[in-house]
């Protein structure tokens, strides 16, 4: 019984990650600001020459979250030369989580190498605007006609808690379509991991 029902959700887990739960594909995002752990403000507009980004809504304390810096230096290693830099923002409730404090972003940041910038999300603002759901949640966002539009939404992959057994790489996928000139052949999946705690 038990063995069934472990293979009935391995069946299962890919058609969860593909079930939609937002309209946020082909919304236009505008700027923002936030502060990343070097103490600096970013934007977009810090990247003029940038094709589109990847933006990652993540934290300290989730597990699912703790299981991707590696994929994520990994990423942007891969795509920053080619102009798709990768963002990580943080938007967790730190009144609930210490351990998603501006301090320990900043030494997080430095104890797992980030390649990437990684800001805070202080009023939770962002994350409301792009609709994040989960930690992580990634968004795949491309410059057309000068504005800034959602091409991707959901998980990074499809195996959050085993990289080594990962099929679907949706971020990727997604990234190298646009730089192709191809459309997006997943659009949007359903993120796994913990969920962001709006303060009220």
């Amino acid at each position: 019984m038990g063995r069934s029902l472990g293979y009935l959700s391995v069946l299962l887990f890919p058609l969860l990650l593909l079930l939609s739960f937002s309209p946020a594909n082909d919304k236009t995002i505008d700027d923002f600001s936030l502060k990343n752990v070097d103490g600096k403000l970013f934007s977009l507009k810090d990247y003029p020459k940038a094709k589109g980004f990847i933006i990652v809504f993540t934290c300290n304390h989730c597990p699912y979250a703790k299981q991707y810096p590696t994929r994520l230096n990994e990423l942007n290693k891969k795509y920053k030369p080619l102009g798709v830099p990768l963002i990580a923002i943080s938007s967790a409730d730190t009144v609930n989580y210490e351990d998603d404090s501006f301090i320990k972003m900043a030494e997080k940041a430095k104890k797992e190498h980030f390649n990437f910038p990684y800001l805070f999300d202080a009023e939770q603002k962002v994350a409301k605007y792009f609709a994040a759901k989960k930690t992580p949640h990634a968004f795949v966002i491309w410059k057309e006609a000068g504005k800034w539009v959602v091409k991707y939404n959901g998980a990074i992959d499809d195996n959050a808690l085993h990289p080594e057994l990962v099929k679907n790489k949706y971020v990727a996928d997604a990234v190298d379509a646009l730089l192709s000139g191809k459309e997006v052949a997943t659009k949007e999946t359903r993120s796994i991991g913990c969920q962001i705690n709006f303060r009220k």
